[in-house]
């Protein structure tokens, strides 16, 4: 016997759609944030740790439109203050992020960016949905 999906209206369901959006959020997000650094680093020779600065406040943009038009609704007290927690996820996880990828870059000799870039993502992750969920959206 398979185990059939909630009905629609129960909080699993939301949570697993909302998880869903953000999925697709993360993964345009991570396709900007590689196109950037490898762009900054293969094609104009800028340095990989500078490349990702740029590349991560890149992706944070572009995944906090989708987010607040597609994941969760937004917030009811506006854009600015909504921006302002939405943005201070992203930082937490941004350091984490980057922390994760620089050691990754400097434990592991000759390791390419992008395999770096994999590892910091996806250790975030789970930051920002938390952070997003319970901070930067909430009602």
């Amino acid at each position: 016997m398979t185990e059939q999906p909630p009905p629609a209206s129960h909080p699993a369901a939301s949570l697993l759609a909302r998880i869903k959006r953000f999925a697709f959020a993360g993964a345009t997000g991570f396709v900007v944030d590689a196109t950037v650094l490898l762009g900054l680093t293969v094609w104009l020779g800028v340095d990989p740790f500078s490349a990702r600065v740029a590349a991560i406040g890149t992706a944070a943009f572009v995944t906090w439109q989708i987010n607040r038009n597609l994941t969760w609704a937004k917030s009811t007290d506006g854009a600015a203050r909504e921006g302002l927690r939405y943005a201070s996820v992203v930082l937490t996880a941004a350091i984490i992020n980057y922390s994760v990828y620089s050691g990754a870059l400097l434990l592991i000799s000759g390791l390419w960016p992008f395999i770096a870039l994999c590892i910091g993502t996806g250790t975030a992750m789970v930051v920002s949905f938390l952070g997003f969920d319970r901070f930067a959206f909430k009602k």
